[in-house]
Order: C-alpha cells, then sequence, then structure tokens
C-alpha cells in the first residue's frame, strides 16, 4: 500500500502509529505500506500535484502486479491513497475526479486532519470556516493532550502536529461513530463544502486492514 500525504510530521506519524498499535481486519495478512513522497517539496504537497504523483505511482505497481500474476480482486492487490485536507486549497473538486478517474483513493479532511484527532478527544458538530487553526486550538485545549508531550512549558504549533502515546489509543471507535454521524451531513457535490467532514476511518480499515487501535 503506497501513501502520499499532505503533511510531513502528523499524517505519516499516524500511519505508523496505526500499523504498530492497529488490530488487524484479516489475521496473518502483512500489509506492506510506504510513505511515497516523504522527501516531496511543500510545492508537490498541495492536492492536486499530490494526486498527479500518486497516479504515476499508481500505473507502475499496477503493471508490477499484472506481472506477478495478481488480480484486481486479490487481497494483496496494490492501492494507493492520497491524504490531503480542504485549507485554502482551490483544485480540491479537479484532485477529486483525476483520483478517481485513476483510481487512486482519497482520505479528505475538511478543514484539516487534526479534525480527526479531535474526534478521539469528543464529538464536534459544528463548523470552522475552513480554517485549521481552530480545530488544532481545540485540540490542544482537551483534557490530557499537552500533557502527552511531556513537562514543557508551552505546547507550539509544530510540537502539537507529533502524534504521541496516549492520544489516540482505545479511542478509534468513537471518533469513526463521530466522523460518520458528522460526513452524512455532507451531501454537496462540491467537497470544498463540507464543512466539517473526516473519512480518515475508511484509509485505516479499507488501506490499513485495521479495525480497531
Amino acid at each position: 500500500m503506497y501513501v502520499f500525504t499532505e503533511g510531513e510530521v502528523t499524517e505519516p506519524e499516524f500511519v505508523e502509529f496505526v500499523m504498530e498499535n492497529g488490530t488487524r481486519a484479516q489475521q496473518g495478512r502483512k500489509i506492506n505500506h510506504y510513505i511515497e513522497n516523504a522527501a516531496a517539496s511543500s510545492s508537490r504537497r498541495k492536492p492536486l500535484p499530490l494526486v498527479e504523483d500518486a497516479i504515476a505511482k499508481q500505473v507502475e505497481v499496477k503493471r508490477a502486479a499484472k506481472r506477478a500474476g495478481l488480480k484486481p480482486e486479490d487481497w494483496n492487490w496494490p492501492q494507493v491513497w492520497c491524504l490531503f485536507d480542504r485549507d485554502q486549497h482551490r483544485d480540491i473538486p479537479t484532485a477529486f475526479a483525476q483520483a478517481k478517474r485513476a483510481g487512486v483513493y482519497v482520505a479528505y479532511s475538511h478543514p484539516c486532519f487534526e479534525l480527526w484527532r479531535l474526534l478521539h478527544y469528543q464529538d464536534y458538530t459544528s463548523t470552522f470556516g475552513g480554517v485549521c487553526d481552530g480545530a488544532a486550538s481545540l485540540l490542544k485545549k482537551q483534557r490530557g493532550f499537552a500533557e502527552t508531550y511531556g513537562n514543557i512549558r508551552s505546547l507550539t504549533p509544530e510540537d502539537a502536529k507529533r502524534i504521541k502515546n496516549g492520544q489516540l489509543e482505545r479511542k478509534y471507535k468513537k471518533a469513526r461513530q463521530f466522523a460518520q454521524r458528522m460526513n452524512a451531513e455532507c451531501t454537496s457535490p462540491d467537497q470544498t463544502r463540507w464543512d466539517t467532514y473526516t473519512d480518515v476511518w475508511r484509509f485505516v480499515e479499507d488501506g490499513l486492514d485495521v479495525v480497531d487501535y
């Protein structure tokens, strides 16, 4: 499974956390995962360039899978995923359309990935107005969150991007429930209007083959 992430820190650390702590849906299956754009520049971390690079990888790995005798219905047929946020990007609908045509999977958060992290602490039924700072600020205020970073005087935005022990464990199913209920309200064909929304749980289950952590 090949992953392209908008974020350089939070999303890759989340993937590693899930792979290390997750409960497998199918015991005995080994899911190899690769953060494909770990060294990518910031210009290639926006949704449309992210999808373009993912499509190129999709072509490559599908060709290799066919040579190996695999079929699309096989459980180990390769998947390529993009994780990106609404933020202030203007090319979200185009990125979604191109990914769908190519068979690249997308896990999307509006306004940003911090919403998914926040749902591990509380439900959220309002809007952030498309501004990630609101979600990040509310996350930092959650009981016990700052303590996961140890004995520090002030938690900086850069510090808060790191995934730490104690933030996510034994909270997945509740976060998924909150997200699914939230997402049900997002019916517009324009993904930029899905405020608030996150389907990272689909990436966890359909991509990483994990049902709990």
